[in-house]
């Protein structure tokens, strides 16, 4: 494969194909079914070409295009089964593997950006990546001091590409809204080309996973690599070794699955209350179960590993206590508490007139996880608030429309969202309300309103 596609006409082109070609097959599709060939047949195998392309066009171009997809693998488990089955594969492949660039392309940034000596750094270097994301790819190696490291190499041309990537899928959002039932695809799109900047930027990556090496140093649930060496578009970080969270998806068992999950839903709301800092990017190739030495041994002592800094916002104070204090209100039936917090936060703008009992009837089904002791996430649970607030005929459709989020809330919405879609993924069992409250400022008081002497 030749390396990163640059010229803007070159991906534009490709990426132009998509809706192309989802429509040329639905054309097809039309000719088999006059023809004569069974209806359902025919969808399957048209849906099933439909993700084959995804994946082959998102994958090869690497940049903004395989960042959205890896986005949207997150959100699969709201897809109606039906359509679900053909793209979770191929969406799927998205979050841990892409085509990789040639070893010289590779070699050639290296010198490039560590210098022509740059073999003496290491006592081995593999060739061959062990991972690649959007933006990069990751090579296992051995630093000089026998540590074993992964180095994250960013593409050439990768900030080009990104930019060129994005503009051009936010032209056609539109055709990519199907994939995902409720959710606005273009605002997601609009998002991840601001964070371009960011994520291109290995130095502040470098410092956003420093800091969190060091906060969860020795921690009994979490573990972060260190970072061994950082310069202008390379990365070298301690090697993690784990099983990825998307063979526990796959094959893992009930139990493994269960403390997944909580380990998960515990580093997101831990992790900003921790380090004043929310990693932006959890979908499921981020994520390693450390087994130790003991593999098949119980889940219950597995650890997360967690990787890719790359994306994270910025909140000294931790999650911002309204969302605590929303939540809490909410689980107490404070329907005009909840309505006065979310104009205040600018949830619910200045024109906007709505009924308080209105949006707590909205709000209920959604955080229905925080009201018991534990919950088990599902692929249907998710289909159903996600068919809910997609139907027009829906009360919370037409409430949904009239809501806004705030600036400062999008990239804690996202995260929020992406989690629950992994845990939903995982199919996980978790005591979702015990960690909010262990790290949601103002989500305490539930218990304590409900557990106070009479």
């Amino acid at each position: 494969m030749s390396d990163l596609p640059r010229k803007a006409v070159t991906r534009t082109a490709k990426l132009a194909a998509l809706p192309l070609g989802f429509a040329g097959r639905t054309a097809l599709g039309l000719g088999k079914r006059i023809g004569g060939r069974p209806a359902e047949l025919i969808a399957a195998e048209l849906q099933q070409r439909t993700a084959e392309q995804l994946f082959a066009t998102l994958g090869q171009l690497k940049g903004g295009a395989m960042k959205l997809g890896q986005a949207l693998s997150v959100f699969e488990s709201a897809l109606p089964e039906q359509i679900a089955g053909p793209y979770r594969a191929a969406l799927t492949k998205l979050q841990e593997a892409a085509p990789p660039l040639p070893s010289k392309s590779v070699h050639a940034a290296l010198a490039e950006r560590l210098g022509e000596d740059w073999r003496d750094l290491f006592e081995k270097f593999d060739d061959q990546p062990a991972a690649a994301a959007s933006i990069g790819q990751v090579h296992r190696a051995v630093w000089h001091d026998g540590r074993e490291v992964a180095v994250k190499v960013q593409y050439p041309g990768a900030g080009e590409a990104l930019l060129s990537d994005l503009t051009q899928l936010g032209r056609f959002a539109r055709l990519l809204g199907p994939l995902i039932p409720g959710m606005d695809i273009k605002p997601l799109i609009a998002e991840l080309r601001d964070r371009v900047s960011e994520e291109l930027d290995y130095e502040l990556e470098a410092r956003a996973q420093d800091a969190h090496a060091s906060e969860f140093a020795g921690d009994a649930d979490v573990t972060v690599p260190a970072v061994v060496h950082q310069s202008d578009q390379v990365l070298v970080t301690e090697w993690l070794e784990g099983v990825p969270l998307s063979e526990v998806i796959a094959d893992g068992t009930p139990e493994q699955r269960d403390r997944a999950g909580q380990l998960l839903a515990r580093f997101l709301f831990s992790g900003a209350a921790r380090t004043g800092l929310l990693h932006a990017d959890p979908h499921p190739g981020n994520f390693r179960l450390i087994t130790g030495d003991h593999p098949d041994g119980p889940p219950e002592k597995w650890r997360l590993g967690v990787l890719d800094f790359g994306t994270v916002d910025r909140l000294p104070q931790g999650l911002p206590p309204e969302i605590g204090t929303a939540l809490r209100l909410t689980l107490d039936g404070e329907a005009e508490a909840v309505h006065e917090l979310l104009r205040g936060e600018g949830f619910v703008k200045p024109e906007i007139e709505l009924e308080p009992g209105a949006v707590l009837d909205y709000l209920l089904p959604i955080i229905e996880p925080a009201q018991v002791e534990e919950f088990t996430f599902t692929r249907s649970w998710l289909r159903a608030q996600a068919t809910r607030i997609a139907d027009p005929r829906s009360p919370a459709y037409q409430l949904a429309r009239q809501l806004n989020l705030p600036p400062a809330y999008l990239l804690i919405h996202r995260v929020t969202m992406s989690t629950i879609g992994v845990l939903c993924q995982l199919g996980a069992t978790v005591r979702l309300r015990e960690e909010m409250e262990a790290w949601v400022p103002g989500f305490a008081a539930v218990d304590e309103s409900r557990e106070a002497p009479a």
